[in-house]
């Protein structure tokens, strides 16, 4: 299962990157525009690997914490680590009381967790175990990196269409093309390319969200936990949303944006309620051996 996720991710970042060398070959007309694709794709996706963790950390005002402020929470997490077979990430700490998490960083080597103040606060212990133990699965899976890139070549499109149709609209730079200013290409530019982009986003994040799920559940070896965790953050989650850029919003374990109005475009997530009925399945094939005991710093 782990194999075919990855290939269906592989193959969707394919096609993501393959809009973009399209948009460029609508664009100029010619086979140049195939280079300039090429071109502005791989630069896209160099800058979200190398600088994806302080984008993200950033741009949600994320604070580093120390050892000796939290030292029960980093405990827990060099224990989960011991587990997933990871090394420490850094821990950050978003000064929101919206219950949520994310992973971010190019590797295991470069990872960082960031978990909410309200999740610190709402969570009993075995139920944060789910929550880290997930995020810890997007480390080990790569998948801070893949949805970095993600976000960064469906951004890296629409932006792309804005500015450079605009260009082609006022100042003709596709003179030499055969397509030039083709109505078309600047359909494509301006909604079919940032739509199509958007589409594919969200099917990986679906796809690399049932993934942790099931990744949480076998490192801490308690679904259930995660369930309840589901249930709770879901809940209390909409209520009091994160307001920040939709752009970071699949990096969270849960939608982390209002689900009003037009905020509904921007859903990256699976439905909480498959999750946690995928989780219940699980359970019933693992003992649901109470963990949080084991994962305590007293044990």
């Amino acid at each position: 299962m782990v194999r075919i996720n990855q290939l269906k991710t592989l193959l969707l970042l394919m096609l993501l990157s393959g809009l973009i060398v399209l948009a460029g070959y609508l664009l100029v007309g010619n086979e140049t525009g195939l280079y300039y694709g090429l071109a502005f794709a791989a630069f896209s996706s160099f800058g979200s690997w190398y600088y994806s963790d302080q984008a993200a950390l950033s741009a949600f005002k994320a604070q580093p914490i120390a050892r000796e402020e939290a030292p029960e929470l980093y405990e827990r997490i060099e224990k989960l680590c011991d587990r997933a077979e990871l090394p420490n990430p850094k821990l950050y700490v978003l000064p929101s009381e919206s219950p949520n998490a994310f992973a971010t960083g190019r590797d295991p080597e470069h990872a960082a967790i960031a978990l909410t103040q309200g999740i610190i606060d709402l969570l009993p212990p075995d139920e944060l175990d789910a929550v880290i133990a997930h995020e810890l699965t997007h480390v080990r899976n790569r998948d801070t990196l893949t949805q970095a890139v993600a976000g960064t070549l469906s951004g890296s499109l629409t932006y792309l269409g804005r500015i450079l149709t605009i260009g082609a609209l006022y100042v003709p730079i596709a003179r030499i093309g055969r397509r030039g200013n083709n109505p078309l290409a600047i359909l494509f530019l301006l909604v079919i390319g940032p739509f199509s982009a958007g589409l594919l986003r969200m099917a990986i994040s679906r796809t690399r969200e049932y993934a942790a799920d099931e990744g949480a559940a076998e490192i801490t070896g308690n679904p259930l936990a995660l369930v309840r965790a589901l249930t709770k953050l879901e809940e209390i989650g909409q209520k009091v949303p994160i307001h920040g850029n939709p752009a970071f919003a699949p990096l969270f374990i849960v939608n982390p944006l209002s689900k009003e109005g037009l905020m509904k475009l921007f859903l990256t997530h699976p439905p909480t309620e498959d999750r946690i009925e995928r989780l219940k399945a699980i359970a019933k094939g693992t003992p649901s051996a109470n963990t949080s005991k084991a994962m305590s710093p007293a044990a």
